[in-house]
């Protein structure tokens, strides 16, 4: 695979989730491409397990949350994390263009 098409791929692996999320699965976006790519060259391999670990991560959030947001402790956390999840995914996407290397913050690596 080129380096062009590497940093293609890993743009997009952050960038599917906001496709995923309109039948409520964000992380299934990063998980093709992690599963059809791993092994095509580690910036892909990279950028698509950083994207799957932050997409599991803000969903379970995500629910967490929402399920506190009945006692209303959960309300600044839906909303803090909903911006994260817009935000963080498009820097990642703007690094992976410039072909930079990208960690989500607070992200663990639960798929490397």
């Amino acid at each position: 695979m080129s380096q062009q098409d590497e940093k293609t791929w890993a743009t997009l692996a952050h960038l599917a989730p906001f496709a995923a999320a309109l039948v409520g699965l964000p992380f299934l976006g990063p998980l093709i491409v992690f599963l059809l790519l791993k092994d095509r060259g580690p910036f892909v391999r990279a950028h698509a397990a950083q994207a799957l670990n932050f997409q599991i991560i803000t969903t379970i959030a995500l629910w967490v949350f929402g399920l506190l947001s009945f006692v209303l402790i959960g309300i600044p956390f839906v909303i803090a994390t909903g911006i994260a999840w817009i935000v963080l995914p498009i820097i990642a996407a703007i690094k992976a263009n410039n072909g930079e290397w990208y960690r989500y913050p607070f992200t663990p690596e639960l798929v490397k």
